[in-house]
Order: structure tokens, then C-alpha cells, then sequence
């Protein structure tokens, strides 16, 4: 099997925090979702990073993955230590953030199995021999939320995991969400739509994982990964939100108060006399809560915008302006 360098797959030196590793991740994770990335090859580069951050998050994982060594070069071929397979005897758990969706299942490549054992193959043959069947048989190609938003998911142990997807007006307001999922059996035959309410916890953002203990199977959890939709104005950075606003000419020279739109209604802005195009002002406290009980902020990127089809008096005036004016954007 051929090894893989998991910190070429997310851009980060072998000696990242924590931190690095996990914003690196996130924006991967962002970047090739499946309900974003439909490009060909998406969808295999997205477990490559999921698996990659299922070992660099964890501790005891990187710290098995390293002792691999630094010179080990992507593209050679691997061998096992002795032992190493024991890990899965150890390994409980849900672990760090997966995402798994429909149809593809959530298997690990060789190479992970090899390092640390096929804890999740051996958690699926128990499953599939107390069901009698493929634990997968009932999962295969369809949205179990019934076009709520979720993507398929795999049974881990007693844990179940899957996506909510919200719109970035539920994930402000923390409306409780309603949730139907296909769940299996507990007599281990067939499955059952089974219906959740879900209430966003304070704080919460694309990547959020949210845990409904006891919902699971025997007594365990139901796994909730949260995306956010794109939205049609702001774009979703954490807790702060991004939106690109037009001006008119006038509005940048002369300076001028203007209403911005916000997930509570408008707010004014004042544009500052002279402002240029692309500069970024900010509307603190006007972004998502987070778990420090404040807000994020809205920072509004401004751009000069011009009529496209000036009357004539508009248009007059703009060339008695080019007349007169001695500005020289090009000699400054």
C-alpha cells in the first residue's frame, strides 16, 4: 500500500497546532463539501481530508502516525510495525469530525486501516451480525432526512453520525429544526423514520457538531455535523459575515449614510468622504453570537458602481466633470 503524507493533504507543516490544523481543515472541508463542490474528484478529495483530520486531531492518532517518521516521502510503498493493528482493541468512540454521505460509505483507505487497525470494519461485522445483513443494507443512495438537508449516514458502534444543513436565518434565530431520519431496527430488521427536534446551540458555525445523547442505538448518540447553506448576500466567515455593497460615485467623494442589510433587519453605515472602491468598513456586533455571549461583526466590502445606460443630462454632467476636474487617477 502506498503511504499518505496526511499534512501535505491539508496544507499544513508536520509541526502545526492544533489551531492550524483544524482552520485548515474547516476551510478544506468548506471548499469540497458535496452540497457545494460538484466538480469531478470532489468527493474523493473530501474523504482524503476527512481521513487526514481524523488522525491530525487527534492526539494518541498523530502521535502513532508520526513515530512513522519525517522521511517518509508520498508514494512509497508502507509496511506495518508489528502490533500496530492492536489500536482498534483501544479506540472508542466517536472521534474528531467525520463527514459521511450517501451512497459512498465512510470506509478509511488501507493506509489507515494498516496504522490503526479497522476499528470501524470490525464495528460493522458486529452490526451486520447481529442484523443478519449488511448493516449498510438500508442505507444505500438516498437523503435520510427526507430533503432536510442531511447526507447519509453510517452507524458507528452504538453512535450515528450525519449533517444538518440550516440556513444562516435558523442558525441566528436558534430555532428548533425538525429532523427525520431513517434509523434502523432495534430488533435489527428493517429500519424506521424516526423525527428530532433540533435546537442550535449558542455559539454554533459551519462545522458545529452537535451531540443528542441517547439517541443512537442501545443508548447511544446521535451525531449532528452542521453545515450552513450559501446565502444570497452575506458569506459565513466563523461568526463574522461578509457582504460586498455598491455606492454610487457621488456617495465615495461626498461621503454619505446608507442603509446596509443585516440578519435583523437594516443598519446604517456612514461612508466616509473619499472613500475609494474595495475599501472594507465594519458594522461590529452585527454578526453571529458566539460562545462568549458576543457577536461577530459584518464587514462590508464597497464597490463604485455607475449607471450603465446614463440619461443625457447624466451623462453631460459626467463630461463637464471630466472637463473641469483635475483629478488624474493614473498621476497620483
Amino acid at each position: 500500500m502506498k503511504y499518505r503524507d496526511y499534512y501535505a493533504v491539508l496544507g499544513v507543516a508536520r509541526d502545526a497546532s492544533p489551531e492550524a490544523i483544524k482552520k485548515a481543515y474547516r476551510k478544506l472541508a468548506r471548499e469540497y463539501h458535496p452540497d457545494i463542490n460538484k466538480s469531478p474528484g470532489a468527493e474523493a478529495r473530501f474523504k482524503e481530508i476527512n481521513e487526514a483530520n481524523e488522525v491530525l486531531s487527534d492526539p494518541e492518532k498523530r502521535k502513532r502516525y508520526d513515530a512513522l517518521g519525517a522521511n517518509w516521502k508520498s508514494g512509497q510503498d508502507f509496511t506495518p510495525p508489528p502490533g500496530w493493528g492492536d489500536f482498534r482493541r483501544t479506540q472508542s468512540g466517536p472521534g474528531g469530525i467525520r463527514f459521511e454521505f450517501g451512497g459512498s460509505g465512510g470506509d478509511f483507505s488501507d493506509f489507515f486501516s494498516a496504522i490503526f487497525g479497522d476499528w470501524e470494519g470490525a464495528t460493522r461485522q458486529s452490526a451486520h451480525s447481529r442484523r443478519g445483513g449488511s448493516p449498510f443494507a438500508d442505507f444505500g443512495g438516498f437523503d435520510p432526512t427526507g430533503g432536510m438537508g442531511g447526507q447519509g449516514f453510517t452507524p458507528r458502534g452504538r453512535d450515528y453520525e450525519t449533517h444538518l444543513t440550516v440556513s444562516l436565518e435558523e442558525l441566528f434565530s436558534r430555532a428548533p429544526k425538525t429532523i427525520t431520519l431513517q434509523m434502523p431496527n432495534t430488533s435489527g430488521a428493517g429500519s424506521q423514520a424516526r423525527t428530532f427536534q433540533v435546537r442550535i446551540p449558542a455559539g454554533a458555525t459551519e462545522g458545529t457538531r452537535i451531540r443528542l445523547s441517547g439517541q443512537g442505538e442501545d443508548g447511544g448518540s446521535l451525531y449532528l455535523n452542521l453545515h450552513v447553506a450559501p446565502h444570497p448576500v452575506f458569506k459565513l466567515n466563523g461568526h463574522d459575515l461578509d457582504l460586498s455593497l455598491p455606492i454610487a460615485p457621488w456617495e465615495a467623494v461626498l461621503g454619505a449614510k446608507v442603509h446596509v442589510p443585516t440578519l435583523e433587519g437594516t443598519a446604517v453605515l456612514t461612508i466616509p468622504p473619499g472613500t475609494q472602491g474595495g475599501a472594507r468598513l465594519r458594522l461590529a456586533g452585527k454578526g453571529l453570537p458566539n460562545k462568549r455571549g458576543t457577536r461577530g461583526d459584518i464587514f462590508v466590502t464597497l464597490r463604485i458602481a455607475i449607471p450603465k445606460y446614463p440619461t443625457p443630462q447624466e451623462k453631460a454632467l459626467f463630461e463637464q466633470l471630466a472637463r473641469e476636474s483635475s483629478f488624474r487617477p493614473r498621476n497620483r
